[in-house]
C-alpha cells in the first residue's frame, strides 16, 4: 500500500492562517502536504479579495515547497449545508461547495468535501422530513459532483460523523449514502474515515471500519482518542499511553480493507487556552514524527 502524511489546517484557524505563515509553519511541522479548510479563507467572501489571498497563498506555498490536496470544511463550516432545512439555503450551501472547490482547484487540490449534510432536531424526527433531506442531499452532492469534475477534482468525499442525526454514523449507512450519490455522480463519492469518531453504540472500534470501508477511504483522518471518545489529541507519549490509536494497527486494518494508497491526515485540535496553545507546533512535530515511522516502513515494502 502507498502511503502519504499531511495535516489539516484545522490547527491554523484565526492562528496562523495568514497566506505567509501556515506555509512555514507546515514545513516546520515537517510536512509538506496540506488539507485546506474553509475556515482559513471562506470562499463566500468577495472573490477580489479571495483571489489576491489565493495569489499570496500560492506564492508560500512554492517558497515553502508545500502542497494543498484537497479541501474540506471545518470547525465553524460543520453546518446543515447541503440538507439545510430551507430550500433556498441548500441552493445556497450548493454555490458554497461550487466556489469552495473552485478555490481548491487553484490551489491545487484534487478532491474536495465535508459531513454529508446534518439534520435539526425538528428533521430529524420527522421521519418524512428526514428521509426527504436525505433524498436532497444526495441530489445536491451529485450537482456538486459535475463542478468538481469541471474543477478537475479527481474525487468527492463525505466524513462519517459520530451521530445519526449528523449522518453516516454506522458502516452500513455510509456505504449506502456513497453509494447512492454515486448513482449519478460525475467524479467518484468516497468515504474520509477519522478513526476517533464515536459512532453508533455498536461500532466504536475505528479498526473494523478501516477493515469494512477502507478502500473507499483514500483519505483517513488521525486522532489520538479513547474508545467512545473523538478527543483529537496528538500522538505524544503522553497521549498514546492514554489512547487506542496505533500506527501498525490503523495501517494493517486498511490493507485488510482494500486500501491501496492512502493519504493520512493529522486532524488535531488544542483549546483556545494559555496552557495548550504553545503545544500546537510542538505537538504536531512529535505527532508526525510518530507517523513517518509507519509510512516509511510501509512504503519500504514497495
Amino acid at each position: 500500500m502507498k502511503l502519504s502524511l499531511g495535516v489539516n489546517l484545522g490547527f491554523a484557524i484565526n492562528k496562523y492562517f495568514e497566506p505567509e505563515v501556515w506555509p512555514k509553519i507546515a514545513r516546520e511541522m515537517g510536512v509538506d502536504r496540506v488539507q485546506f479548510v474553509a475556515d482559513c479563507l471562506n470562499p463566500l467572501l468577495p472573490k477580489e479579495w479571495v483571489d489576491k489571498q489565493i495569489d499570496k497563498t500560492l506564492i508560500a506555498m512554492k517558497e515553502n515547497n508545500v502542497k494543498v490536496t484537497s479541501i474540506f470544511t471545518s470547525a465553524f463550516t460543520r453546518i446543515n449545508h447541503l440538507m439545510h432545512p430551507d430550500a433556498e439555503a441548500r441552493e445556497f450551501y450548493v454555490l458554497f461547495f461550487k466556489r469552495l472547490f473552485e478555490m481548491g482547484a487553484r490551489l491545487g487540490a484534487k478532491s474536495g468535501g465535508s459531513h454529508f449534510g446534518i439534520l435539526t432536531f425538528t428533521d430529524y424526527q420527522n421521519l418524512d422530513r428526514r428521509n426527504f433531506l436525505i433524498d436532497e442531499g444526495v441530489k445536491n452532492w451529485q450537482k456538486v459532483s459535475q463542478h468538481a469534475a469541471d474543477c478537475g477534482f479527481e474525487f468527492i468525499f463525505f466524513e462519517p460523523m459520530s451521530v445519526e442525526r449528523e449522518m453516516a454514523n454506522t458502516v452500513e449507512d455510509s456505504l449506502y449514502l456513497m453509494d447512492r450519490v454515486n448513482e449519478n455522480s460525475k467524479v467518484p463519492m468516497r468515504l474520509v474515515i477519522d478513526v476517533g469518531h464515536a459512532p453508533h453504540p455498536d461500532q466504536r472500534d475505528p479498526y473494523p471500519w478501516l477493515e469494512k470501508a477502507g478502500k473507499y477511504s483514500p483519505i483517513v483522518h488521525l486522532q489520538q482518542a479513547q474508545l467512545g471518545k473523538s478527543m483529537h489529541w496528538p500522538f505524544t507519549k503522553q497521549y498514546n499511553e492514554l489512547g487506542i490509536i496505533d500506527g501498525d494497527k490503523v495501517i494493517e486494518s486498511l490493507k485488510k480493507g482494500g486500501a491501496t494508497e492512502c493519504e493520512l491526515i493529522l486532524e488535531l485540535s488544542h483549546r483556545e487556552h494559555r496552557d495548550f496553545e504553545p503545544l500546537i507546533i510542538p505537538d504536531h512535530k512529535e505527532s508526525i514524527d510518530y507517523w513517518r515511522t509507519f509510512v516509511e516502513k510501509e512504503n519500504a515494502k514497495k
